[in-house]
Parts: structure tokens; C-alpha cells; sequence
């Protein structure tokens, strides 16, 4: 049997080196980081990077894989040129960053059409993609993040998920799941929930089984369909271990690493007592 790969996401604080030995800490064995802060565009030369001491503790701890999340000031459907040409130059800086790590993937809010609708925003989203898929390493992998159906914001969806990747005809483009943004979008992520359709059928009619790459397990604040991204600790939200339990031991996520996002017992984030929770809900 495959080692299921469980992890979260970890502060890089003081080295890329150290959040190994975080994920390590709280039972991971895969972890998500920040190639530098969210919330400023400002990135380090890649030259500056060390990459020796993070292999090395990765074999060390066990950790097999990292992904990169995204900076959220990124929106690849916006009308400002700007705001878009920094979006597309930091994430060609991420998917880069993945490349000189050897992260599995960059996970990313693909923004907000601000009122103007999906159709009127998708093109322009494909072209950006497209522009950043063919200048960069071509090892690294752009994941899109579904959203949590709050107004503009693209991709709560799973059908204009289907469509960019219909469109950008890519490999290296695939999808992250995240709970929380799925039951907040009103889907229902067990037969008990059916909410605007269940999630398993929707992955089964779009055929996003195999372009799904990572999922990340996160309770929910909001009630189903609510609209509202807040996440909470496993054991403590609106979705539910059982209806969590249905969806992650689907066989066909049986390979899919699970990544946590909530905010933890102690406010610091991911910790040791939701991987627990999380290896006994998958269990």
C-alpha cells in the first residue's frame, strides 16, 4: 500500500531548510510554503535560494514533497495592466522557484472577473496562463484552486476549471482541490450534503480526476454555500468528519497528497493535533 502523504502549511521562517523540520514536527510528510511573503511582490533572486541543506533534510525527515502557494495579491483576470503584468511576472517567478526547489506544484487563487462575469474574463485568463506555462521551467506545474463562490471570483466552478483547461491544452496545468472553498461554493462533498450538485459527480463529469494533484482539507466557518473562504480546525466546522471521511477515501484520491490550511488549536496554524485528526479521518 502507497504511504498516503499528509502535511501542511509551514512557515519558512529563518530558511526553506526549517520548514521541513516543521512539517516534520507536526506529523507531515509533504508541506506547502510561501516562495517569500503573500502580501508583497517583492521575491529573491533565485540565485540567493539554497537549495543543499533543504534536500538534505527532506531525506533526512522524511518530507517527500513541497508545494508553493501563491502570493494573493496575484489576479490573472484583471482589466489593469499593471496589476496584470505583475501577477504574470510573479508567477512565472513561482513556477520557477518550484522548478529550483523540485516542488511537486504552484497552487493558485486565479482571481476575480470584478463583476464583469466568467465570459467576458476566461480568454484573457487562458492567454496569461499560456504566457506563463511557456516561460517557465518546464517542470514545474501551475495548479489552479477552486474558489469559495464568493462574488467575481473565478473558478468556484469546477465546469471553468474544465474550460482553462480545455483551452491552455497544457500538461503542466492541473487543479487543487480545497474543501472548504467546495462546501462554501454549495457543493456537497457527501450524499448527505448534496448542496447544488456533489462533488465526486462534478470531478467525474468534467474528468478532472486526473489533472487533480493536491487537495487541501480544510473545515469550514460558513454554511454550505455560503460564499465565505474562512476556514476552521477538523472536528470543529460546518462540513463534518463524516462527510470529509466520504469524499477523501474515495479510491480514486487515493494517491492525491492532502495538504492543511486551518488555523490550528493554537492559532499558529497547521498543527500536530489536525494531522490526527486528519490521518484518523483517512484511515
Amino acid at each position: 500500500m502507497t504511504k498516503k502523504l499528509i502535511g501542511g502549511h509551514v512557515s519558512t521562517a529563518g530558511g526553506l531548510h526549517l520548514a521541513v523540520e516543521r512539517a516534520n514536527a507536526i506529523g507531515g510528510n509533504c508541506a506547502q510554503i510561501f516562495s517569500g511573503s503573500p502580501r508583497i511582490w517583492q521575491r529573491q533572486s533565485l540565485a540567493k535560494v539554497e537549495t543543499n541543506k533543504l534536500f538534505s533534510e527532506q531525506e533526512k525527515y522524511g518530507v517527500e514533497r513541497i508545494y508553493i502557494h501563491a502570493l494573493y495579491l496575484t489576479n490573472l483576470a484583471t482589466e489593469n495592466p499593471e496589476l496584470a503584468t505583475k501577477t504574470v511576472k510573479a508567477l512565472i517567478y513561482d513556477l520557477s522557484f518550484a522548478s529550483h526547489i523540485k516542488a511537486s506544484g504552484v497552487i493558485v487563487h486565479v482571481g476575480s472577473h470584478q463583476g464583469r462575469g466568467w465570459d467576458s474574463a476566461k480568454d484573457i485568463i487562458a492567454e496569461r496562463l499560456t504566457e506563463i506555462l511557456n516561460n517557465t521551467p518546464t517542470d514545474s506545474v501551475f495548479l489552479i484552486e477552486n474558489s469559495a463562490g464568493q462574488k467575481g471570483k473565478v473558478n468556484s466552478e469546477l465546469a471553468e476549471i474544465r474550460w482553462l483547461m480545455d483551452k491552455v491544452q497544457n500538461p503542466r496545468l492541473g487543479w487543487c482541490l480545497d474543501t472548504c472553498h467546495a462546501f462554501s461554493a454549495g457543493y456537497g462533498l457527501a450524499k448527505a450534503q448534496p448542496g447544488k450538485a456533489l462533488l465526486i459527480d462534478e470531478i467525474e463529469k468534467y474528468q478532472l480526476w486526473d489533472s487533480l494533484k493536491v487537495i487541501h482539507v480544510n473545515e469550514s466557518k460558513g454554511k454550505q454555500g455560503g460564499g465565505i473562504d474562512r476556514h476552521d480546525n477538523l472536528g470543529m466546522g460546518e462540513i463534518g468528519d463524516q462527510a470529509l471521511r466520504e469524499l477523501l477515501t474515495n479510491k480514486k484520491l487515493a494517491h492525491v497528497p492532502l495538504l492543511l490550511e486551518v488555523p490550528g488549536f493554537d492559532g499558529n496554524g497547521p498543527d500536530a493535533e489536525n494531522i490526527e485528526l486528519l490521518k484518523k479521518i483517512v484511515s
